[in-house]
């Protein structure tokens, strides 16, 4: 797989992990998205790219990346679209496949739920994204998936229909296994799952879209 590509959005960024991540030799690119820019600048590394509108960072960090001549996208304030989402497109735009956004998390729900449906715009485009944080890995799936404990992100794992019902839904190798299933919103029926042996598998009728989180606890 490609090197990959790490937005740095405005939400919760864990000191540790953040940096885990950002320094590893198969991160190749990186984006700053308005207030992540500050986290990226009190630990001085360098991003290819910024973009944002730039209202919740001091004017004294945007000067002196701009001065570091550093590429920036400037947006206004009221516009369509968030800064994540913008920083997704720019990395499609860029034909990046690889993409991982950090700060999408925290204590603001509708920025979390925001982020995790523009996760479709990657999809739809054919590329691998994901949402990470210390505890969860959030993806998008239209296919089936072969989950392996070997590298599993956490003990636990969820699927949620994101579109409407999912048709003959189907887990096994899992704690709670499903055969045929009607997967349809509002209920918590597949939440907290479990791989049971190896490897447990994921599969439904091709089309149907289903958010897949996993989870430490």
């Amino acid at each position: 797989m490609s090197k990959r590509t790490v937005i740095v959005s405005g939400g919760m960024l864990e000191e540790a992990f953040v940096c885990s991540i950002l320094r590893r030799p198969d991160t190749g690119y990186i984006i700053g998205v308005d207030r992540g820019l500050q986290f990226l600048y009190e630990h001085q590394i360098m991003p290819d790219v910024i973009v944002g509108d730039f209202d919740s960072i001091p004017a004294a960090t945007l000067k002196y990346y701009r001065t570091a001549g550093i590429p920036i996208r400037a947006f206004d304030p009221v516009k369509d679209a968030s800064d994540t989402e913008i920083a997704l497109r720019l990395a499609i735009e860029n034909q990046k496949d690889n993409v991982v956004i950090l700060g999408a998390t925290g204590s603001r729900v509708d920025h979390i739920w925001a982020n995790v449906q523009i996760l479709k715009i990657a999809l739809d485009a054919g590329i691998t994204a994901e949402i990470l944080d210390g505890h969860n890995r959030i993806r998008l799936l239209n296919r089936k998936i072969c989950l392996k404990r070997s590298e599993a992100y956490g003990d636990y794992f969820s699927v949620f229909p994101l579109d409407g019902a999912v048709e003959d839904f189907n887990i096994s190798g899992a704690k709670y296994p499903l055969v045929h299933h009607r997967l349809v919103p509002y209920d918590s029926l597949c939440v907290s799952n479990q791989i049971q042996g190896d490897e447990a598998v994921i599969h439904f009728l091709q089309g149907s879209l289903v958010v897949l989180m996993e989870t430490k606890d």
